[in-house]
């Protein structure tokens, strides 16, 4: 009120002053302005702040249905590349496996100045942003395959994050090294290159040897690693491995989010049929929840006799066929199914001896596509590691 009163003096002796028409109206005016009420408006953070989301600034649209190819990166960086090419522009083809990181630990290109990824670079492919564009181009669906935990290359640079038999990196029977999945520095490098991946405008990454080496249930005692954060639990070591392989690819799948791509795995076919695979982690099922699609490796050549077939690889249709319908029937007791792609042979097993191979070509592969066709499955990928496919194939044998 005190306030209020001096106001009302101070104008008055302004007005004596300095004399105005109709001062009453002034007065009211100035002493009102100073009245008037603060109004306040309280508003909400919402809880769904927009995140991060990386735009490669590459554009594809995914395909009716994804039937892709294997490509090194000796071949997407060479002469065979014009080849794939035209096979794609020819046939019913549309998406290419591109390694990115291959099965020895190399990157397979030359990144950016700076880079932690230098030092394991190789020029394979000269220019992977011409690449991208190429595939941008004619719409064929990119997919970076990284080989994780496979690794030769950094086993030798990091010891420590590989197994030790005595003082040396453990080897297998052809002479490979593997990294640690028990250790979260061996997750982060390889979903760091990844994101590289990503950032180049691969619109999906494949992760390929997620699982610990084959037979590891056999050496698991005597070799030296680290159990990292899976030191402690109260599980025996076969579920400490499941829990570390698939917990990989949950904070995979995480961390990847924000770059708008699609995340699949490839996994042992036969891990299907069992709870689970001891020895090397893999447990179909938990693997399958946490991805966009799943890539089991079907081909006839690499089964016992499975299914009620004493010779597989003699039987593409049957094998593929019999397999489809159990993969079904696991796939559908989850509660968000995963694309279903398997891997599929265009190549000839003659290592399997006189009498338990055939030559695989045009029928023998269109006879796998039908299998997973009359079973549902319409996604698939070919596996020939020279990148020699065969010709004149029907990749729509159903006509679908």
């Amino acid at each position: 009120m005190e306030k209020k009163l001096s106001i009302v003096v101070s104008i008055v002796l302004l007005l004596t002053l300095f004399p105005i028409k109709n001062a009453a109206d002034e007065v009211k005016r100035i002493t009102t302005h100073q009245l008037k009420p603060i109004m306040t408006q309280l508003r909400e953070i919402p809880n769904d702040m927009e995140r991060f989301a990386f735009d490669s600034g590459h554009v594809f649209e995914y395909p009716d249905a994804v039937r892709g190819i294997y490509v090194t990166g000796h071949s997407a960086g060479g002469s065979r590349f014009e080849s794939l090419l035209d096979l794609m522009d020819t046939t019913d083809l549309n998406a290419m496996v591109i390694d990115i990181k291959d099965d020895h630990g190399y990157l397979t290109y030359l990144p950016d100045e700076g880079s932690p990824f230098s030092n394991i670079a190789q020029p394979y492919i000269k220019d992977p942003h011409q690449m991208i564009a190429t595939l941008e181009e004619k719409q064929i669906y990119p997919i970076g395959r990284i080989v994780v935990f496979k690794d030769s290359v950094i086993a030798e640079m990091k010891p420590e994050w590989s197994f030790l038999d005595g003082d040396k990196v453990w080897l297998n029977r052809r002479g490979e090294a593997f990294v640690n999945p028990f250790l979260k520095e061996v997750w982060d490098y390889n979903i760091d290159i990844a994101i590289e991946a990503a950032k180049l405008g691969f619109q999906e990454i494949q992760f390929d040897y997620v699982r610990f080496p084959e037979g590891f249930e056999k050496r698991d005692e005597d070799l030296k690693y680290s159990l990292g954060d899976y030191e402690d639990m109260e599980l025996d070591n076969v579920q400490k491995r499941v829990e570390a392989v698939t917990n990989f690819v949950e904070y995979a799948k995480e961390r990847l989010e924000p770059y708008n791509v699609q995340v699949s795995v490839d996994i042992f076919g036969y891990t299907a049929t069992l709870p689970e695979a001891p020895g090397i982690g893999q447990n179909f099922s938990k693997i399958s929840e946490h991805v966009d699609v799943i890539s089991s490796m079907i081909y006839p050549s690499h089964w016992t006799a499975y299914f009620g077939i004493p010779k597989p690889d003699l039987e593409p249709y049957k094998l593929v066929a019999e397999y489809a319908k159990l993969e079904n029937a696991k796939l559908d007791q989850l509660e968000n199914r995963p694309i279903s792609r398997p891997w599929i042979q265009d190549f000839t097993a003659t290592w399997l001896g006189a009498g338990n191979y055939i030559p695989y070509g045009k029928a023998e592969v269109e006879a796998q596509i039908r299998a997973l066709n009359d079973n549902g499955i319409h996604e698939f990928l070919l596996w020939n590691a020279g990148n020699r496919y065969t010709s004149g194939v029907t990749y729509k044998p159903n006509n679908d």
